[in-house]
């Protein structure tokens, strides 16, 4: 646990990813295998169930510190974070340990098979043999909440300088399923057949924002062009006789999407394609919107009647694998002819589609054919450089999303809230309103896209200007008025408005604009009616 909290403290305290690197490394190179292994889950996401729940630890972390349960509270309200508070707020400890990570992690698992009163004994045992770093990687570890900023680029680029592998190989290596229940750090990282792994998919490419056009870009003849689909970004993989399908967030979906299996008759085993999961009726020219997508989402079994009026088609713009072999190194230009020759001879009803290409000799003529996106529900365009390979991660230079520019709408502050970790003193969480008539209708939240010192202005102006008081949330005078951005907008039976918007946040503070003409609700169904 000594190491990886030294590793910890290197990483948090330093923003040079040269020093980040170079502290993985040496900590990949000399660490226990079974440290390891973790190490890799914990900066993968794959991070314990958290054994206590937060009312407990706040509870006894109260007690054996002395503080009151409501100044505790307090104290964690401006933190920010439980596990820091829960650490600055103990006594020190009074004896020490050498134990490992994994014997920590291991420890905590095992207290979903005690009870309560056990699991208190362990807790506070701990925290008498840890200290400092150490003390708040426990607390992390034992909340769930264990976050580090180390990026899965970062990491195999210290992996790769630690073993000698490349960091594309080892990028393919920590995608799929894998675990350390199930996986030690030779068969994930150093054994031969490694890739063997019929389900693994490949990290995926990633495309960077295109904000002032594509004229910068050079040639158009250079570039192919596409859709943007508004739809779940997946690999679909058929080997070994058989399918998985797998989203850009590395989870297995493969159940919630069950006729996607069709493609087994379709397709080689041996092939991967990556495309767009979106919802598309037998005979209709475009995709249905996100919106009917959302039923689907989070399911892990799904009803006929919802593949009936749901029902899913993978739309494949790129083949990764082909015949068993990784093509990703060819060119796109050419992966684009298999793909095309793959699927020439799909039939109507098959469970695959292939996203078309869009003919273009100059920018202009693209220019247009972006601003009907959203007739075809789409978000905008893809720009791929002809030549190139389909890199891990996002790189910029060869692939660029060109999105359409959201649609926007004024409204009112009436709510604030106090945000989270750095931001734990200044409200960056905002309920936001529009008018019905001479009442002010709630119909979003937004707590992105201000500067900090716009939030400390705001915070400020709340803590002089509040209203009522429901926990943490305040209610505030209405007199702010922002302009919200949003990608779309649906009906919804949940809101008082009757609508629910998509990617909502701040896109500017409208200081300039009085109350009185922010928008209406009628605005906003105005909007629903066009765009939902």
């Amino acid at each position: 646990m000594k190491r990886f909290a030294a590793l910890f403290n290197t990483i948090d305290q330093s923003t040079k990813t040269t020093v980040k690197v170079a502290a993985l490394a040496e900590y990949f190179s000399a660490a226990d295998p079974v440290d390891k292994l973790w190490t890799t889950a914990l900066f993968s996401g794959r991070r314990p169930k958290r054994a206590v729940t937060t009312t407990r630890l706040r509870e006894w972390a109260a007690e054996v510190s002395g503080v009151p349960l409501w100044l505790f509270e307090d104290s964690y309200a401006i933190v920010g974070d439980l596990a820091e508070t829960i650490a600055l707020v103990l006594p020190p400890n009074q004896s020490s340990t050498d134990h490992s990570l994994s014997h920590w992690i291991n420890a905590l698992r095992g207290l979903a098979d005690v009870d309560e009163q056990a699991r208190k004994a362990f807790v506070l045992d701990a925290w008498q043999q840890l200290g400092g770093t150490e003390r708040f990687v426990f607390n992390k570890l034992i909340t769930g909440g264990f976050r580090m900023g180390v990026s899965q680029k970062l990491m195999t680029r210290a992996m790769a300088r630690a073993t000698g592998k490349p960091e594309q190989e080892l990028a393919h290596r920590l995608m799929g399923n894998w675990h350390p229940d199930t996986d030690t750090w030779h068969s994930l990282i150093e054994a031969e057949d490694a890739s063997a792994d019929a389900s693994r998919p490949y990290p995926f490419y990633l495309a960077y924002a295109l904000e002032d056009g594509p004229e910068p870009l050079g040639d158009p003849a250079d570039w192919r062009a596409e859709w943007k689909w508004d739809g779940i970004r997946g690999q679909l993989i058929l080997r070994d006789g058989t399918y998985f399908v797998w989203s850009r967030g590395e989870e297995l979906m493969t159940d919630r999407f069950p006729e996607l299996a069709a493609a087994i008759n379709h397709l080689p085993a041996g092939t991967v394609l990556d495309g767009e999961l979106l919802v598309w009726h037998a005979g209709a020219e475009n995709p249905s919107s996100f919106n009917t997508l959302q039923a689907r989402i989070g399911r892990k079994t799904v009803p006929k009647k919802l593949l009936t009026d749901a029902p899913v088609v993978l739309h494949a713009y790129d083949l990764l694998e082909w015949q068993g072999k990784d093509i990703r190194d060819t060119p796109f230009a050419k992966r684009r002819v298999l793909l095309e020759a793959a699927c020439a001879d799909l039939p109507d009803d098959a469970p695959v589609k292939l996203s078309p290409q869009h003919q273009f000799t100059d920018w202009d003529t693209l220019t247009d054919l972006r601003a009907t996106a959203r007739d075809e529900n789409a978000e905008g365009l893809m720009l791929k450089r002809a030549d190139s390979p389909y890199l891990s991660g996002r790189k910029k230079g060869d692939w660029w999303k060109w999105k359409l520019d959201p649609l926007t709408i004024d409204a009112v502050m009436i709510y604030a809230q106090s945000g989270s970790g750095r931001r734990a003193n200044l409200f960056t969480d905002f309920t936001f309103a529009v008018w019905n008539g001479n009442d002010l209708v709630p119909f979003t939240k937004a707590y992105s896209g201000l500067t900090d010192a716009e939030f400390r202005k705001i915070t400020a102006w709340v803590k002089k200007n509040t209203l009522e008081r429901f926990g943490p949330v305040r209610k505030v005078t209405p007199h702010h008025v922002f302009e919200i951005a949003f990608e779309g907008i649906q009906a919804s039976k949940r809101h008082k408005s009757g609508v629910a918007l998509r990617f909502p946040r701040m896109k500017r503070w409208r200081e300039d604009k009085p109350l009185q003409e922010a928008n209406t609700l009628d605005d906003l169904n105005e909007m629903l009616r066009i765009y939902g």
